[in-house]
């Protein structure tokens, strides 16, 4: 069984719109910075990753919101991945502390680009190997 990712956060203020209410695109920046998170506690720096011209890049982002977070509130951010050819998909979500309610869930699809050209890195399929599960087609 593969794992989930978890990263705890907390929504700032400033990220808040006049209501009081995280704007939308803050999502985006959470589940981004979960992803960083995670590949960097699998031994993987996006700054190491780049100079040696291995780009992972963002092909497509599809989020459902549930409930709105709000100034302060405290969440955990979860990851699972799973591999299709070329394609990851981080399947993310985002919960609110302390109940567990479900904020916010998204399919983000990554491909990489080795040396200017989408390529099968290895390197990120032993990084992730408790994470990763092959989909079905």
């Amino acid at each position: 069984m593969a794992k989930t990712y978890e990263y705890h956060m907390k929504v700032r203020d400033y990220e808040c719109d006049a209501q009081g209410v995280v704007n939308n695109a803050n999502y985006l920046h959470y589940f981004e910075a979960t992803r960083h998170e995670m590949m960097e506690s699998c031994g993987l720096k996006l700054r190491d990753l780049t100079a040696a011209n291995i780009i992972p890049l963002l092909r497509n982002a599809n989020v459902s919101y549930r409930h709105s977070l709000r100034g302060s509130d405290e969440f955990i951010s979860k990851i699972s991945i799973e591999r299709e050819g070329l394609r990851y998909y981080f399947l993310q979500e985002i919960h609110l502390v302390p109940d567990n309610t479900l904020c916010a869930k998204a399919e983000i699809e990554i491909v990489c680009l080795i040396d200017g050209k989408i390529a099968k890195p290895d390197l990120f399929d032993k990084a992730f190997a408790d994470y990763l599960v092959w989909r079905k087609i």
